[in-house]
């Protein structure tokens, strides 16, 4: 898992792990581009997995990312049998990684894609006056928040909310959404066709 600050979806998904609702999972390996983040210490410290930070020191795109995926081999997690989960990494994987990972990695978005990609999902959705937002599971190509929808989850936007409270709420259904998409990956359940992805 690749993180760069406080890691609560990274939390549910090893949550999800350690409790048996994901199987034939192994978390090997949390990475994090900025020290000391509360991620780090989670996964260290709750669930005993090996973490490693690799600070960007002002590396970009592939420069940056193939140290990335040495550190992912060392730890056995592969083109053909790794499954690489951003949660809060804050970085724009490089096209050379999604190549090396395609179809290996996911990533959540805080907005029912394709609507409102990139930052700042939640103030996109109320900006606009959407009645409806809600978070996409999603994997990663080339693009920002572009890849293949596996799972969304609708969450209403009510009267009072300002962009706090409708992240907070959009936060919890990520929390169930995520390692619902994991759990699925890993049984071998999601099947793409395309832009399409069908749960078999």
């Amino acid at each position: 898992m690749l993180i760069s600050g406080r890691g609560s979806n990274m939390d549910a998904i090893l949550a999800a792990i350690k409790s048996g609702r994901i199987r034939n999972a192994k978390p090997c390996i949390v990475i994090s581009n900025k020290p000391g983040t509360a991620g780090l210490k989670i996964a260290s410290e709750k669930y005993k997995v090996p973490t490693k930070v690799i600070p960007s020191d002002g590396l970009k795109g592939w420069h940056y990312d193939q140290n990335v995926v040495t550190i992912l081999h060392e730890h056995g997690v592969t083109a053909q049998s790794g499954l690489v989960c951003l949660a809060g990494f804050m970085r724009i994987m490089s096209p050379e990684f999604i190549r090396q990972y395609r179809m290996r990695i996911m990533n959540i978005h805080p907005a029912l894609l394709p609507a409102f990609p990139g930052l700042h999902a939640q103030k996109q959705a109320l900006d606009y006056g959407v009645k409806v937002s809600g978070c996409t599971v999603h994997f990663v190509d080339e693009g920002i928040d572009s890849g293949p929808v596996i799972l969304q989850k609708a969450v209403p936007v009510i009267e009072r909310d300002d962009e706090e409270s409708l992240s907070a709420r959009i936060l919890e259904q990520e929390h169930e959404l995520y390692p619902e998409a994991v759990r699925l990956f890993c049984e071998g359940r999601i099947k793409i066709d395309g832009r399409r992805v069908s749960i078999v």
